[in-house]
C-alpha cells in the first residue's frame, strides 16, 4: 500500500494531480479541498489511499492526514465508494462534515451530489460515535473528532493523563477545560500540569 507520495507537481487539475517522482508520473485523484491547498506548490506531498479493483488501481491523495482519515471513515460505510467519499470531501470541509454528523444534520450531507437520504442517515449513524470516541469532543458535540484526533498535543497529553491513572473521559474533559482557558499554544508540559489540577 502506498502511504504517501512526495515529488514534483507535474500537472494539476481540480480533480486530479500528476506527481513526478524520479521520472515516473503518478496520477492521483484529489478533492477540491486538497486542490485549493496544493495548486501553488511545485514540490508536493500527498497522503494517499490505493484503491484496488479488478479493472485497475486508483490512487486518492490528501494534503492533510485528517482529510485522509475522514475519507477512510466514509468509505468504510456500506454504499459509500471512494469516488463518493471524494465528492463529499470536495463539497464539505472535514470540519463541516463533522459538524453535520455530530448535529444529525442529514440535509447538509444530502446536498452533496449523489447522496440520498438513506446514505446520509447511514453516514451520521455510523460515524457519530466514532467521532465522539476518537476525538476530544465537547459534551455538546461542538469540537470535531477527526480534527482533534490529528492534534498531536492533545493526544500526547491524553495519553500521559491516562498513564497517570485518569479515565479517558475525565482526561479529555480536563484537557478541554484547560485549552478553553489557555488557548491552543500551551506547551505539552503546561497542558498536562494544568489538566492534573483541573477538578472539572
Amino acid at each position: 500500500m502506498i502511504a504517501y507520495l512526495k515529488g514534483k507537481l507535474a500537472h494539476k487539475d481540480p480533480t486530479y494531480v500528476i506527481i513526478d517522482i524520479q521520472g515516473v508520473g503518478y496520477e492521483v485523484k484529489i478533492s477540491l479541498t486538497t486542490f485549493g491547498k496544493v495548486k501553488e506548490e511545485e514540490q508536493i506531498l500527498l497522503h494517499t489511499y490505493q484503491h484496488i479493483k479488478e479493472d485497475g488501481h486508483t490512487l486518492y491523495g490528501f494534503k492533510d492526514p485528517a482529510e485522509k482519515k475522514a475519507f477512510l471513515e466514509l468509505i468504510s460505510i456500506n454504499g459509500v465508494g471512494p469516488n463518493t467519499g471524494l465528492m463529499i470531501l470536495s463539497s464539505l470541509s472535514v470540519e463541516e462534515l463533522e459538524q453535520a454528523i455530530l448535529q444529525n444534520d442529514h440535509a447538509t450531507i444530502q446536498r452533496v451530489k449523489g447522496i440520498g437520504a438513506k446514505t446520509a442517515q447511514r453516514i451520521v449513524l455510523e460515524l457519530k460515535d466514532k467521532i465522539k470516541k476518537e476525538g476530544i469532543a465537547a459534551g455538546d458535540g461542538t469540537l470535531p473528532g477527526f480534527i482533534q484526533n490529528s492534534n498531536k498535543l492533545k493526544q500526547e497529553a491524553l495519553q500521559a493523563l491516562i498513564t497517570l491513572g485518569f479515565t479517558k473521559a475525565q482526561a479529555e474533559k480536563n484537557i478541554l477545560t484547560v485549552l478553553k482557558k489557555s488557548g491552543p499554544d500551551v506547551s505539552l508540559e503546561a497542558l498536562i500540569k494544568a489538566s492534573l489540577k483541573s477538578s472539572s
